[in-house]
């Protein structure tokens, strides 16, 4: 069973808005309520979870219901952190319908509105043969490393370098199982979901992503959404 998980848990401190940057309005529609409407327009996920801090559910719920007159959207509570509010929404589905070797679980950003189907559709066929599917885009900048931020010690092999984006896809089960045998001290050095399954020896598959499905963080964002919804 597949289910579309939106992470919503950004403040939006970096944009400097009066509201997380997920319920910012770009071409006439809050930037989740595109991000939600891309996993909606697939039609293969049984449930799409929306995860938001608790003081936000109740808005997000209420603008979601706005947008879409659709059961299989559901709010709940985020976690503290990213892989805490991912396991929150394997601890929902497992309470209502169940977990098995089956469940498949296609997180994303809700900040990324841009994901397109056939990102989407890669996640999904890759998933019948991985338990763990992140999305990159190769590096197109010379990275250097600096161990003081002043002066370089490395640049590593570009040829070998990928940006991280969202979706990142799990089995649920095998995720859950993971998860719970990290020790706090890995736990808190996960820089994301797909970390999990690094830090624990498993392989995580890689799909190609895309240059436009960019996540908003920052007021130029706005204005390159903009323009990409143009």
């Amino acid at each position: 069973m597949l289910y579309a998980v939106i992470a919503a848990g950004g403040i939006g401190s970096r944009m400097g808005a009066e509201k997380p940057k997920q319920y910012i309005t770009v071409g006439n529609k809050p930037i989740i309520a595109h991000t939600v409407q891309k996993f909606l327009d697939c039609g293969k996920f049984r449930r799409v979870i929306v995860l938001c801090p608790e003081e936000w559910c109740s808005y997000t719920d209420a603008l979601l219901k706005k947008h879409f007159n659709n059961d299989c959207v559901t709010v709940i509570k985020g976690g503290s952190d990213r892989n805490e509010t991912i396991m929150n929404s394997v601890s929902y589905i497992e309470n209502t319908d169940g977990l098995d070797e089956n469940t498949v679980i296609v997180t994303h950003d809700a900040a990324r509105p841009f994901v397109t189907t056939e990102i989407i559709d890669r996640h999904i066929e890759s998933s019948e043969i991985y338990d763990a599917i992140g999305t990159v885009i190769p590096a197109t900048d010379t990275i250097i490393e600096s161990y003081d931020g002043l002066t370089i010690n490395g640049t590593p092999d570009r040829s070998k370098l990928y940006q991280c984006q969202t979706p990142q896809t799990f089995n649920a089960k095998k995720l859950k199982e993971l998860y719970f045998t990290l020790t706090d001290e890995k736990k808190n050095i996960l820089t994301d979901t797909c970390s999990v399954f690094s830090v624990s020896g498993e392989s995580v598959h890689l799909v190609m992503g895309d240059v436009q499905n960019i996540k908003i963080t920052y007021p130029y964002d706005l204005k390159v959404a903009e323009i990409i919804l143009e």
